[in-house]
């Protein structure tokens, strides 16, 4: 396996029109759409990397910045950002453009990170992706911050199990008040 890919080595982009069909109430893209697009694209990136099976672990930061009008396109574009062991952490940026204007505008911005796992084709259980390599100014940015990311996101981890644990998974009704 190699030691380490470029951030351009895993680079993802679909761009798409956007229709009514796709549109809220409000007349923008529908959020759910988005992060499917989103979860899509990044999937790709991730295969990219690590060219094995992984599952996506959490969606984090997602932050809608501008709304995605009808007739305009979306153009998700994504790179690994950050990789540990198993684990990877997906930038994922977009960018909505005016198709009458060619006015381009940042739509939104988050972080994803997957998993790799082994499968019938790679069974090896002891594997480990490789590192991440930044090379332009904006992937040095993103990746910089990598660190400080996943040491927030393990500290959360642990307040979070012991949330979930408290959660019921009974049927409602069989519940008392």
């Amino acid at each position: 396996m190699v030691d380490f890919k470029y951030c351009k080595d895993s680079f993802a982009i679909q761009t798409h029109r956007i229709f009514p069909l796709d549109l809220n109430t409000y007349g923008f893209l529908f959020g759910g759409k988005l992060m499917t697009l989103i979860d899509d694209t990044a999937s790709i990136s991730i295969s990219r990397h690590c060219r094995r099976a992984a599952v996506t672990g959490s969606l984090e930061e997602l932050n809608f910045l501008n709304p995605l009008h009808s007739n305009h396109s979306v153009c998700v574009e994504s790179y690994v950002s950050g990789a540990h062991r198993k684990s990877m952490e997906v930038f994922v940026k977009v960018i909505g453009e005016n198709l009458m204007t060619g006015d381009r505008y940042l739509a939104a911005t988050c972080f994803i990170n997957f998993v790799a796992i082994a499968d019938s084709e790679h069974p090896d259980k002891d594997f480990v992706v490789p590192q991440v390599q930044p090379q332009s100014e904006e992937e040095k940015l993103i990746c910089d911050g990598y660190p400080a990311r996943r040491a927030e996101r393990l500290a959360k981890r642990t307040d979070y199990k012991e949330f979930i644990e408290k959660l019921s998974i009974a049927l409602p009704w069989e519940t008392e008040a």
